[in-house]
């Protein structure tokens, strides 16, 4: 069995993989890393290899307890991916962009695919049919929108993602609701219309940790999987193998 291994900005996510299929997942906080994987070990004992991609920097004592207990197969900068990258500065590109776009000449060979990632922020890749990846747009996630209300005014309260009852908010709590997920939905529909106009066809995914609690609020059609950089971790890893 293989791990893969997501570090995000707030969260752990975790898939286990027997051959090519993904048979449980876990999500977890970072501050209780070694807990969490204890629990994952013990449930699926026959582990081998774990594949890892973070964004954030995992603490140095978790880092050297997880390679204690299994081989780590890090995902960096310097891991040969199966597109050109054409971003100007692709040495700040995050590596989970880069496992996302990887994902995307995997799993839709041949098309423009837009990849849209729905986590702590929204970050929206494009990947074009000759697996060249342009580059995209970074911009806050919803809990980020819903934090910044907070932080930044004297009397908004904080809030947990919820759907709006109605496109007119009727109380201060719902006029929050309407303006955080309608503002990011009208987002996210306007980055699928400007990219229609230099692409009339492509595949538009939408992954990340709010991936199903936004995909029924998009009109555009949509494939959404919110494990797709787990699966395109464990895609990236297989890969890696062939040629290194």
């Amino acid at each position: 069995m293989i791990l893969t291994i997501d570090v995000g900005n707030t969260n752990v996510k975790v898939a286990v993989f027997k051959q090519f299929n993904i048979i449980d997942t876990f999500v977890f906080q970072k501050n209780n890393f070694q807990n969490n994987f204890q629990i994952i070990f013990k449930k699926h004992p026959n582990h081998t290899k774990a594949v890892l991609a973070s964004v954030s920097m995992l603490d140095e004592m978790d880092s050297l307890w997880l390679k204690n207990q299994i081989e780590v197969i890090e995902i960096n900068p310097d891991s040969v991916f199966p597109f050109k990258n054409k971003y100007t500065t692709p040495t700040t590109l995050g590596v989970d962009r880069m496992v996302l776009a990887s994902g995307a000449v995997f799993h839709y060979p041949n098309q423009d695919v837009l990849i849209i990632d729905a986590g702590t922020c929204v970050t929206y890749d494009f990947v074009t049919h000759k697996k060249e990846y342009l580059g995209g747009a970074i911009s806050p996630g919803l809990r980020l929108r819903y934090k910044a209300l907070n932080d930044y005014t004297a009397k908004l309260p904080l809030l947990e993602s919820n759907s709006p009852e109605n496109f007119i908010g009727n109380s201060t709590d719902q006029s929050i609701h309407s303006g955080v997920v309608n503002g990011l939905c009208y987002e996210i529909e306007g980055f699928i219309s400007e990219f229609s106009v230099k692409k009339e066809q492509f595949t538009i995914i939408l992954t990340g940790g709010d991936a199903i609690f936004l995909a029924n609020r998009l009109k555009s059609t949509i494939f959404a999987d919110e494990n797709f950089l787990l699966k395109s971790l464990h895609q990236l890893y297989t890969y890696s193998l062939q040629n290194d």
